[in-house]
């Protein structure tokens, strides 16, 4: 079995390779055809993802919708409040059952300018919403159908609709600048020591 070598490093800086450098354009998705509301509703989801962007925070925002209300909406604050589950789509998910005082959001449409990790498509399946639509795929944590098929998994007892692509490249670029500002660190020379 072939390992990987680490990328090399520049004399000048180091970096860590950013997820978000490399994606490629959403491939055609198997829950068909977008809605028509899909873009104004994903331009809510990067309103936020703009206001993480804001707090230092992965710029990664989700709204939640159902029959054209905005149920939900929130950002990442996983930062902010030192708290690895602080995801948008778990902000977004907890905000909307308590505006409706269920558990259950069922026939909602979730708008998240990522596609979602293990843990907030578990808690997507668990509130029954009935579609999702991402902006672009998480090549490293994605659990829809980038690393897995939660949302739709044959064995699951609820299957999520899903579709991807709008807004992709605001969402993309916005996550490619937060990442390249993280990872360059520039580099002490003996004399600044």
């Amino acid at each position: 079995m072939a390992v990987a070598s680490a990328p090399p490093r520049s004399s000048s800086n180091v970096s860590t390779p950013d997820p978000f450098d490399n994606l490629e354009e959403s491939s055609p998705n198997p829950s068909g055809p977008g809605h028509p509301d899909d873009e104004r509703f994903m331009a809510l989801a990067f309103e936020e993802a703009q206001r993480a962007a804001g707090r230092d925070e992965v710029p990664i925002g989700c709204v939640i919708v159902r029959e054209g209300v905005v149920l939900g909406r929130a950002h990442n604050l996983t930062r902010t409040h030192t708290d690895p589950t602080c995801h948008a789509e778990m902000l977004a998910i907890s905000q909307a059952a308590r505006r409706l005082g269920v558990m259950r959001l069922v026939g909602a449409t979730v708008y998240t300018t990522v596609e979602p990790c293990f843990m907030c498509a578990g808690a997507l399946v668990h509130a029954r919403v009935k579609r999702v639509v991402w902006a672009v795929r998480d090549p490293k944590f994605g659990g829809c159908a980038s690393l897995g098929t939660v949302l739709s998994h044959p064995q699951a007892n609820h299957q999520v609709e899903w579709h991807e692509g709008p807004m992709a490249d605001a969402s993309r670029e916005i996550l490619q600048t937060f990442f390249r500002s993280k990872r360059v660190v520039p580099r002490v020379s003996p004399g600044d020591a």
